[in-house]
């Protein structure tokens, strides 16, 4: 196919403004990574992190975004595997150096030069991208649309999270019922567990999609689940949940923080820790993550909500996300496959 010259994105100039819709010349792929034509990309909670400055030092100007489903359009030199019309999906994880001790340890998502696509490197608010060709994950043709974008990140970063609870945890919380919730629940359910889904205070519309979803029991996160939980995943922001979760988890249980970025937790009574109970983060992906995930997700099969804005509309897509307007996932669609 014919390339164009340049391209449409939309871009951050510094931390706190609205992006900016520019013409920006189309990229083009290295040695290692191939140019991606974009289908859509999903608009996650960690692009809001960044936009609104919560998550220091990115890459200024920044192209934002993520969760990018796309076609290869043309290969590097030394591209070996993907080739021109393959679908691949392109994850938070840009970059590892293969070298430092986590990467030598099998901790490649806690790299010591890691690149994050959207955040160190230009992401998927755009026509076009670039990627390296061993952080691109194929994708079949079912998820070559809206619905396959929040996979990327709401689905590997909650496939993640869920692997911290352990194969006997069969009683399960999900605290903030938004893009990595809804997607998680669906392999929760698959697997056998039963999930409680908590929200904001009076979220009828969360809480109904909860239970639409497979949730045996959804409420406000202030209110005590039915019974004791054998592990809690924390997707809202906020801190003052982590006492919360620890309460509603029984003997042994875990509290998984699933964000790049939470408020500070409160202090809380000793007692509420006791008894076993851990605490403890996910940090980025792995590519074997992404390598399970994507094979199971259709088995399930995983299917998204979402909402579907045009790239043009990515200031109103992050308020809707900001203003919690969204029930499953915004989504920018750049494309149709």
């Amino acid at each position: 196919m014919r390339l164009p010259d340049t391209m449409q994105a939309m871009v951050l100039e510094a931390p706190g403004s609205p992006l900016v819709e520019k013409r920006l010349p189309l990229p083009m792929p290295s040695p290692q990574q191939v140019l991606v034509k974009i289908i859509a990309c999903g608009v996650c909670r960690t692009d809001l992190h960044i936009v609104d400055g919560e998550l220091h030092h990115p890459k200024l100007p920044l192209i934002p975004g993520h969760e990018i489903v796309g076609v290869v359009v043309k290969t590097g030199s030394s591209v070996s595997i993907l080739k021109a019309d393959d679908i691949v999906g392109i994850p938070w994880l840009g970059y590892t150096c293969g070298s430092c001790r986590y990467c030598r340890m099998g901790k490649e998502n806690l790299c010591e030069r890691a690149g994050f696509t959207g955040y160190t490197m230009d992401g998927g608010y755009a026509e076009y991208t670039v990627a390296y060709e061993q952080y691109c994950f194929p994708l079949s043709v079912r998820y070559a649309n809206a619905s396959g974008a929040p996979l990327l990140c709401a689905g590997l970063i909650g496939y993640r999270s869920y692997g911290m609870t352990g194969p006997q945890a069969e009683k399960i919380g999900l605290y903030g019922f938004g893009a990595a919730a809804h997607i998680l629940i669906q392999v929760a359910v698959f697997q056998g567990k039963k999930v409680y889904a908590f929200t904001k205070r009076g979220d009828d519309a969360a809480q109904d999609f909860a239970r639409r979803m497979g949730a045996a029991w959804a409420g406000d996160s202030n209110q005590t689940p039915p019974e004791k939980l054998d592990a809690a995943i924390i997707f809202a922001p906020a801190g003052d949940l982590v006492p919360k979760a620890l309460l509603d988890t029984d003997k042994g249980g875990v509290v998984i923080c699933g964000g790049i970025h939470m408020s500070d937790i409160p202090s809380f009574p000793y007692s509420s820790l006791w008894e076993e109970r851990i605490i403890r983060s996910v940090a980025n992906l792995t590519r074997q993550d992404g390598d399970d995930f994507l094979k199971l997700a259709p088995e399930i099969p995983v299917q998204t909500e979402t909402v579907v804005f045009p790239l043009s509309l990515a200031n109103e897509a992050l308020e809707s996300l900001r203003k919690g307007r969204i029930l499953g996932a915004a989504v920018l669609q750049m494309t149709v496959f």
